[in-house]
Formats: structure tokens, C-alpha cells, sequence
């Protein structure tokens, strides 16, 4: 007797990609309102929100900018740090697996 559909059933599973978050470190020489437009520009926040994310990056050490899966949250890092070094601060963001 043939197979039909309904007699073959495949189990399919489906891994959606790992979310990374992007995080933006604290430093004495970077000035609280470049943190704010780059959150702005880099990240798309909303002046509101990015003002309460740098004041958390100021006084805690750092913050998360965003979470994103890994080409895209490398691709910030890339661009957070090349904003920075046109505008001469030492800004750092860095990766880490969300958990």
C-alpha cells in the first residue's frame, strides 16, 4: 500500500539565531552628549531613552545598547568605535551572548 502524506510526518526543528547584546562601556574622557547621539543615530533610540541609558552607562560602568544577532551587534561595535575615533574619544563597545 502506498504512503500517503498523512502517513509520513517529519519533524522539523527550527533554531533561531543567538542575540547578542551590545554593550557600551564608561570612560572619563568621552562626553555624556556624543554617548547620546550615538546612541541616537547607531542604536535609533529616542532622546528620552537615550539620555537614561547614558546616565546608566555613567554611573553603573556600562549599559546595553542593544540586542541584536551577531553580524549586526558586530557591525554597531564596528561603527560605535569608528564614530569615536573620527571624533577622537576612546568609546568602547563590546559583545556578549544574551542570555
Amino acid at each position: 500500500m502506498p504512503k500517503t502524506e498523512s502517513d509520513v510526518k517529519e519533524e522539523v526543528i527550527v533554531e533561531f539565531p543567538k542575540k547578542y547584546h551590545v554593550i557600551l562601556h564608561n570612560d572619563d574622557v568621552t562626553p555624556m552628549g556624543f554617548v547620546v547621539e550615538i546612541l541616537i543615530e547607531i542604536f535609533g533610540m529616542e532622546a528620552k531613552n537615550a539620555i537614561a541609558l547614558m546616565l546608566e552607562i555613567h554611573t553603573k560602568g556600562k549599559g546595553i545598547a542593544g540586542t541584536y544577532i551577531k553580524s549586526i551587534a558586530e557591525s554597531k561595535v564596528t561603527l560605535v568605535r569608528d564614530v569615536a575615533l573620527k571624533a577622537e574619544y576612546p568609546l568602547t563597545a563590546t559583545i556578549e551572548v544574551a542570555e
